[in-house]
């Protein structure tokens, strides 16, 4: 949600009308940027919380205080803040996995240090195990994005306010077929997926319960609904898929200069072309549209991998980082990636991510599911071989290969030591610590 810029200062005044034909277009020409993969990025959303008082929720007032101090750091990331308060880190394009972990772990170091003098720290959960969503931005668009999103229930809240999350961004491909070609790295994405959600699931509670899902924030997405928080499906061609899955997704709202922005009801893009109404659509509002939709995976010209819970630790998000970035960018790992989530392809049977059944049993049984596991472990196998090739380094070859040892070949995830640490404030669980980082 953060790449969601405008205030509504000026928001009609780019950009010329665009007709249905020059939509779809656009859309086709833009999602793909197909050429060797050369860049890599991650942008990394967290629950902030108190150091003293994790169990309080933090006043808006001490929220600002603290992020105008943020704001004033020199940061290679760009910083921006979510609408519940979780404030996301997302790097600059980086060469080599080596440059993106070094310029994220400085600037989160640096903001780390920032907010602990105002008695901050940053949670990695995929979904406040605590609080119910409370807005923190006050803003046309985060009031549109609302009234949009009560429409199907309370999951958009959750989404807005209660979730962070690791997403890895990596380029779309070659145009040529192949291991490293834009169409098995979209297929790939959305199959893999599955096995990431599963992997990582970090989310197992809401209002100090279990909800029966390893990974909450996941289950709020899929409650959300497909038009706005699914993916196309993945028999045809790429461009084409989704620039028809674009322009059949529901319009968020209709932005306007003065006043509170219009929120439509069950009006499409395509629509919104044909009948011109409440005003024509133009080129701003078509990018508008496209940064309103939450597909677990996202094409932006490179995919945006969207479905890792955030994680836990000082170094916990370097893992699904690393791991994507092995199998989408080392050749041999991405063909082995290929092959072994080929088989899990059935259990979709068909339908878009993430409302399927393989994506489901991702969230709530995470790597208590065989196939997942077993899934699982050939992947992180191939990354580990992979990552030398990458030229990672030893912190993050170790960082992946002790997840795999404690969680991969275990069969477990984050959630389950979160389960296994009882609710937070729960001091009967054996061992109990409580969830600060």
């Amino acid at each position: 949600m953060s790449d969601i810029q405008s205030d509504g200062g000026g928001c009609t005044e780019h950009g010329a009308v665009v007709t249905e034909d020059e939509a779809e277009a656009l859309i086709r020409g833009i999602c793909f940027k197909t050429g060797p993969p050369r860049a890599l990025g991650v942008e990394l959303e967290w629950l902030v919380h108190s150091l003293e008082l994790p169990q309080l929720p933090v006043t808006p007032e001490r929220l600002e205080a603290a992020y105008a101090t943020v704001r004033t750091l020199p940061l290679a990331s760009a910083l921006t803040v979510e609408p519940g308060g979780q404030l996301e880190l997302s790097s600059p394009p980086a060469a080599s996995l080596t440059e993106c972990v070094d310029t994220v772990s400085a600037d989160l170091d640096a903001v780390r240090a920032a907010l602990a003098g105002h008695g901050l720290g940053l949670a990695g959960l995929g979904h406040d195990p605590r609080h119910p969503p409370r807005r923190f931005l006050r803003a046309p668009r985060y009031d549109a994005m609302e009234t949009c999103l009560d429409r199907t229930g309370p999951a958009g809240r959750h989404m807005m306010c209660s979730s962070a999350s690791v997403q890895v961004c990596v380029d779309a491909g070659h145009e040529e077929p192949g291991p490293l070609g834009h169409t098995r790295r979209w297929w790939l994405a959305h199959q893999l997926g599955a096995v990431l959600v599963a992997a990582f699931a970090n989310s197992p509670l809401a209002g100090l319960r279990r909800t029966g899902w390893r990974s909450t924030r996941q289950l709020k997405w899929m409650e959300i609904g497909p038009g706005r928080a699914g993916a196309p499906p993945l028999d045809g061609e790429p461009r084409a898929a989704w620039a028809r899955h674009a322009l059949d997704a529901p319009v968020m709202c209709v932005r306007r200069d003065d006043g509170p922005w219009e929120v439509p009801e069950g009006l499409t893009f395509r629509e919104w072309t044909r009948s011109r109404s409440p005003r024509p659509p133009t080129r701003a509002d078509l990018d508008y549209h496209l940064s309103t939709l939450f597909p677990p995976v996202r094409p932006r010209g490179h995919l945006e991998l969207r479905m890792i819970d955030a994680q836990p630790g000082t170094d916990g998000w370097l893992v699904p980082l690393a791991v994507t970035a092995a199998l989408f960018d080392d050749p041999q790992a991405a063909e082995t990636a290929y092959r072994t989530v080929k088989p899990l392809a059935e259990r979709a049977l068909d339908r878009p991510a993430p409302h399927n059944p393989l994506w489901a049993d991702a969230a709530r049984h995470a790597l208590a599911d065989p196939e997942l596991r077993e899934a699982a472990d050939g992947c992180f196998a191939a990354a580990l071989e992979a990552l030398p090739r990458l030229g990672a380094t030893t912190r993050v070859v170790d960082a992946v290969a002790d997840f795999r040892d404690r969680h991969v070949a275990r069969g477990r995830c984050p959630a389950d030591d979160l389960l296994d640490e009882g609710p937070p404030g729960d001091t009967r669980a054996h061992g109990r610590k409580d969830i600060r980082t």
